[in-house]
């Protein structure tokens, strides 16, 4: 009875401390390759990015998870320690619980169980340092290698020893037969001594073609030092400068061209370089009004999941009227050719 008991609340325990399972929030088995997690984490994410969902908070609270999920499985400590103990563990990791975690040792230690062993002392950890990465569109179009120089403060021995880990323990005393006090005593280890210097390294950073903004790029223990830990993760965060002829929304491209009042009228042929320098063709034989929008198929950005895949290109037209007067034939002329009667009507167009 007494085994079955505890039977149960050792699957009470499990379904408590399991949490969210990253694998199937990705879409993929526990045995996928570090390949396979990208490349299902870069679909979901061009899916439920912010940038393409602005007005869905579900789709934000999606992106975040499938985010977490990916932060985790990416890195083999982490996957190692999730597939032991599940998110628990990943965030007793990262409070300093390790892969040595066990959170049955914990629950156990109320019930009197484990012996009374010590609590391991929580790992410290420097600061996580955020960076944007700045590219230009002709770069997420056709992709780019690029080196960073960045001064980080690193610990450096300089001999001698000095006071680290220090924590409180507590000692056990007998006062008399039968009488124990326990008190709390502040207990350090001699550690070599420490001093900050600043180095200049060099990190090679691919940019991909078809990444957005608000892409990051993890590099493990690159970030802010400690003394006492290890060093924090360095993040580096796309950021598209702003192009002075395409504006970028999701896979496709949207631009503005402006033709003269004559071209409007009579139709143009003309080319538009596109971001690696080939050249679009747009001809026009129609009328083209004010505002109207054609669409050039495949003439886009690359999709980040499959590069095969091409967004559209969206050009919307303006027409330059001419200034200056025209004379009364030129008016004339201009009534015979058109044809066209008053059509003169107020509206709200808003």
């Amino acid at each position: 009875m007494v085994c079955r008991r505890l039977l149960v609340l050792f699957s009470i325990l499990l379904l408590a401390l399991a949490g969210r399972d990253f694998y199937k929030i990705l879409g993929v088995g526990r045995s996928a390759s570090k390949k396979e997690i990208k490349k299902a984490y870069r679909k979901l994410a061009m899916k439920y990015h912010p940038d393409k969902n602005p007005d869905d908070e579900s789709a934000a609270d999606k992106f975040k998870e499938i985010s977490e999920a990916y932060e985790t499985l990416a890195d083999d400590e982490k996957r190692k320690t999730f597939d032991k103990h599940g998110e628990e563990g990943v965030k007793k990791m990262g409070q300093g619980g390790g892969a040595n975690f066990d959170p049955f040792a914990n629950f156990f230690g109320h019930f009197g169980f484990g012996g009374g062993q010590e609590q391991e002392q929580q790992e410290r950890k420097g600061s996580d340092v955020v960076v944007d990465l700045v590219v230009t569109l002709e770069e997420l179009y056709l992709g780019n290698f690029v080196t960073i120089k960045r001064d980080r403060p690193v610990y450096k021995e300089t001999g001698g020893s000095r006071q680290c880990n220090c924590r409180m323990e507590m000692r056990t005393h007998m006062t008399g037969p039968g009488s124990f006090q326990m008190t709390q005593h502040r207990v350090c280890d001699q550690c070599p001594g420490l001093k900050l210097v600043t180095e200049t390294e060099e990190i090679e950073l691919e940019i991909e073609p078809g990444m957005i903004d608000g892409m990051v790029q993890k590099f493990s223990g690159k970030g802010e030092p400690h003394m006492e830990g290890e060093s924090g993760d360095l993040y580096f965060k796309v950021k598209t400068l702003r192009h002075n002829r395409f504006h970028r929304k999701g896979d496709d491209l949207y631009t503005n061209l402006t033709i003269s009042l004559q071209e409007a009228l009579i139709g143009f042929d003309m080319n538009i370089l596109h971001l690696d320098g080939h050249k679009v063709p747009v001809k026009r034989e129609a009328v083209t009004w004010y505002g109207a929008t054609i669409m050039k198929k495949g003439e886009g950005m690359p999709n980040f999941e499959n590069r095969n895949k091409l967004g559209n290109m969206y050009i919307t037209f303006d027409v330059k009227f001419p200034r200056g007067e025209l004379s009364a034939e030129e008016r004339a002329s201009l009534k015979a050719i058109l044809k066209q009667a008053s059509v003169q009507t107020v509206y709200n167009g808003l």
